[in-house]
């Protein structure tokens, strides 16, 4: 049996597609990693408006922890000044907002309203 000669253009080919899935590949692995980051922000945020709920605002050490929590994440320019900062009364609406920015460069925001069971 004789076997047919390959060409450089069948490997070229071959290779071209092998960088093309890599490509792909690594790009998937990206966005998973930040749609992974972005549901662990939105546990954090559900935590801590359930701590605002008994308190009845973002108190400072809460804020303090939230914001270590976030840069733990890998969230960068963790910023929560949207959120209710002082003491509400019972039945009042409140609100924890987070802003901050995963991946060096994907700006996100946040943002729970319950109201005080305090």
């Amino acid at each position: 049996m004789k076997r047919e000669q390959g060409s450089v253009a069948d490997l070229m080919a071959a290779g071209i597609f092998l960088l093309a899935l890599t490509v792909v590949m690594l790009a998937y692995m990206e966005d998973a990693r930040l749609i992974r980051q972005k549901m662990e922000v939105q546990q954090l945020a559900r935590q801590y408006i359930l701590r605002m709920e008994t308190t009845g605002y973002l108190t400072q050490e809460d804020r303090q922890a939230l914001c270590e929590e976030l840069e733990t994440l890998g969230v960068t320019a963790p910023d929560v000044s949207g959120s209710t900062l002082a003491e509400v009364a019972y039945g009042e609406r409140i609100v924890l907002e987070i802003r901050g920015v995963l991946g060096g460069e994907y700006a996100f925001r946040e943002k729970r309203v319950s109201t005080a069971k305090n």
